[in-house]
């Protein structure tokens, strides 16, 4: 993977495009099923790559997507933050998501709210977008915890995820929206 496209700097991390030398902590971040536990199932490491050059691929097309973060103390691999388009099957107008993954003993640190809050900017005062979305299965209380601590708000919207059969455990999903009028 050759790295271009924007890079995006906080405090504590750097938000890029996925390098090589990142899919082997992804595809263990993404094999872990305590990390993956409000996902449908784990990714093999096929499938991890395939998703970090998909990202890679929609950050070329969108200017923007799911970046890689970085640690800038050690230059470590923490997992991902950022924007992403939704797709058309979902059952709301299509929307600018603001999304994280980040590998477990990265947890509890700040890391994902710092991230998400420098990628909301980015959506805002780059992109002049005027909304930005997160969704997230209902009992996932802790992405939902940083959704609160970024500013976004729940205004009693839920949808089944159309990837999920029905009567799966994480079918049921709730949105959580900011406005572009916030000063970040």
């Amino acid at each position: 993977m050759k790295s271009k496209g924007t890079i995006i700097e906080t405090e504590r991390l750097i938000l890029r495009r996925f390098q090589d030398s990142d899919l082997a902590p992804f595809a263990q971040l993404n094999s872990n099923p305590e990390v993956m536990r409000y996902f449908p199932a784990p990714l093999s490491s096929k499938e991890s790559d395939a998703l970090a050059h998909e990202i890679n691929r929609r950050i070329d097309a969108n200017g923007y997507g799911f970046w890689a973060a970085e640690r800038k103390e050690d230059g470590v691999f923490i997992g991902f933050v950022g924007l992403n388009k939704t797709r058309d099957n979902m059952p709301f107008p299509p929307s600018v998501e603001i999304g994280w993954r980040l590998d477990r003993p990265y947890w509890g640190n700040g890391y994902a709210t710092e991230a998400a809050k420098a990628s909301l900017k980015f959506a805002f005062e780059t992109l002049k977008e005027p909304e930005v979305i997160s969704f997230t299965a209902v009992p996932n209380k802790p992405s939902q915890q940083v959704m609160k601590r970024i500013g976004m708000k729940h205004e009693g919207e839920f949808f089944d995820h159309p990837a999920l059969e029905d009567g799966h455990c994480l079918k049921s999903h709730i949105i959580y929206k900011i406005s572009n009028n916030l000063n970040l």
